[in-house]
């Protein structure tokens, strides 16, 4: 059977953040990507951390948490850069669930809803709360060809908003799947 592979997109600079947001520890000390990849791996086969060239620290840190690691050398192109790299690494894939390293308070459960749905033959999914579409997003092998051709800063939003009603959404009682960390305040 054809495996569901998790993105989990860590990349980005944190610009915003001030630092290396990835790396910041959460209140009980956990480095944020780490939380992230913690929730999200029980809902793939395999799980892909993308990374930018100088991430070692935070590659070591996801490879011990079970991620098989690449970097992608256009990621201070953008998002697209990355989930393209991820993609791409993951050809035999049944479908991707995409996620970011700077969500790290979704549910297990909210990414296992989203998997399951790739797995129930969805072409795309969601996770939403109360009618909100969240992360992560699910994109079925189909979609294989556009998401490793994806450049810029949008990652698969393109896909999602062309083709937005073939979205399988998966209502969630997580408002994690809405909560990303840009800012020291979000925390």
């Amino acid at each position: 059977m054809k495996p569901i592979v998790g993105i989990l997109l860590a990349a980005g600079r944190g610009s915003r953040f001030g630092s290396d947001k990835l790396l910041h520890h959460l209140a009980d000390g956990t480095p944020m990507a780490v939380v992230a990849a913690r929730h999200f791996r029980p809902a793939c086969e395999r799980l892909i951390a993308v990374l930018r060239p100088d991430s070692e620290a935070l590659g070591g840190l996801l490879a011990a948490e079970g991620c098989t690691t690449i970097i992608c050398p256009d990621a201070e192109a953008g998002m697209g850069h990355t989930l393209a790299a991820g993609v791409r690494a993951s050809p035999e894939a049944l479908g991707w669930l995409v996620a970011l390293g700077d969500m790290p308070f979704i549910t297990p459960t909210s990414y296992q809803a989203v998997a399951a749905r790739l797995r129930a033959g969805a072409s795309l999914a969601a996770s939403s709360f109360q009618g909100h579409r969240g992360h992560p997003v699910g994109f079925a092998a189909q979609w294989f060809d556009q998401l490793a051709g994806l450049t810029g800063d949008q990652g698969g939003k393109s896909i999602l908003a062309k083709y937005h009603q073939k979205i399988a959404l998966c209502p969630v009682e997580d408002a994690g799947v809405l909560r990303d960390i840009d800012r020291p305040t979000d925390l």
